[in-house]
């Protein structure tokens, strides 16, 4: 290719390894079993050592390369001086070798956001390193596993965890990044672990090969951990064939990409912007929508409210359908933004 990579996809190479580089955080903090674990507003809402050092690592590291995007973490820490072997300076050869959409071709650093969940699914990882407190370490995912393993259990829930590093222009979800730190721990000792998948709409998703549910059967999946009335008369009135509860927002459209599921359904205002940011962007370039429970979409401007007030829909195909079927009491309990 000729010339400067565009900025959009200079920004989606760096927010790759980076992505990457939080992931190895992710597994070490787990690995030393010391989480550091805090309440922010109840027991549902935790935020661990891996939280605050992966979120630091994203940000200045994007920061540094790129002093006039805005960043928005969904950790409120403070201020402080940032130590070099949190930085990533590496970029994605790979990203950086590929042709930007001709519509993001002359888009501005300032005109960027970026929206970070630096542990997405943080409940399951806590309770993961509770079931591995009596684990040896040569038995914790790192770059296999020993035998024996650890609890199936135990693996199934670090499934759920995620880093997500969302891109967002003129208030639309552009490019996305998610990496799982402890996919592929099933192959055993030796494996490499760990996988990042990324996406820029108009331009497709890699890192992970696309499926779809077979047949017309209807399944559906929602919060592991949040639930209410609302959430369960929403997903009981789709008529889902099956129902598959996981943890983090990440996880669900992974099980909609990968043909696990074939709607994310989740009526409740628990959801926030760095959720859905960049899963919402792979899903978009792979032709699925995401909306809230009304059937608007969000927007990503750096000024808007963090909450996703009126749920989530999220679906690979046929999303009127699934919107067709929210009951009316569920919309009216759902303020749209």
């Amino acid at each position: 290719m000729s010339g400067s990579p565009a900025v959009v996809m200079r920004l989606v190479a760096s927010a790759y390894t980076v992505a990457e580089k939080a992931g190895a955080i992710v597994r070490k903090v787990l690995h030393t079993g010391e989480l550091g674990i805090v309440e922010k507003t109840g027991a549902n809402d935790l935020q661990t050592l891996a939280d605050r050092l992966a979120q630091q690592s994203i940000c200045a590291s994007l920061s540094r390369r790129f002093p006039k995007v805005t960043i928005i973490g969904e950790e409120d820490l403070p201020a402080e001086e940032i130590g070099e072997d949190l930085i990533e300076n590496s970029q994605s050869e790979e990203i950086l070798q590929m042709s930007c959409p001709a519509e993001y071709s002359e888009v501005k650093e300032e005109e960027l956001v970026v929206w970070v969940d630096p542990l997405d699914g943080t409940k399951e990882y806590t309770e993961a390193s509770k079931l591995l407190c009596h684990v040896t370490e040569a038995q914790i995912p790192h770059r296999g596993l020993d035998v024996p393993r650890p609890p199936s259990t135990t693996l199934r829930l670090l499934d759920n965890v995620t880093v997500l590093i969302g891109i967002a222009y003129q208030g639309k979800a552009i490019a996305g990044v998610i990496n799982q730190p402890f996919y592929n721990y099933q192959s055993g000792a030796g494996a490499q672990l760990g996988r990042t998948m990324w996406g820029v709409t108009t331009l497709g998703a890699f890192g992970f090969q696309l499926q779809e549910v077979a047949g017309d059967r209807r399944i559906v999946t929602t919060t592991r951990s949040h639930s209410n009335k609302v959430v369960i008369d929403c997903v009981d009135a789709m008529e889902p064939h099956e129902v598959v509860r996981v943890g983090g927002a990440g996880n669900k459209i992974i099980q909609l990409v990968e043909g696990r599921a074939s709607a994310y359904v989740f009526a409740s205002p628990g959801c926030k912007k760095w959720d859905t940011c960049a899963p919402e962007a792979i899903l978009t370039a792979v032709g699925g929508t995401l909306t809230d429970m009304h059937g608007k979409p969000y927007s990503y401007h750096a000024s808007v409210k963090h909450m996703n007030s009126a749920g989530v829909l999220a679906t690979l195909r046929n999303h009127e359908y699934y919107l067709s079927r929210v009951p009316q009491t569920v919309a009216q309990a759902l303020k749209s933004d």
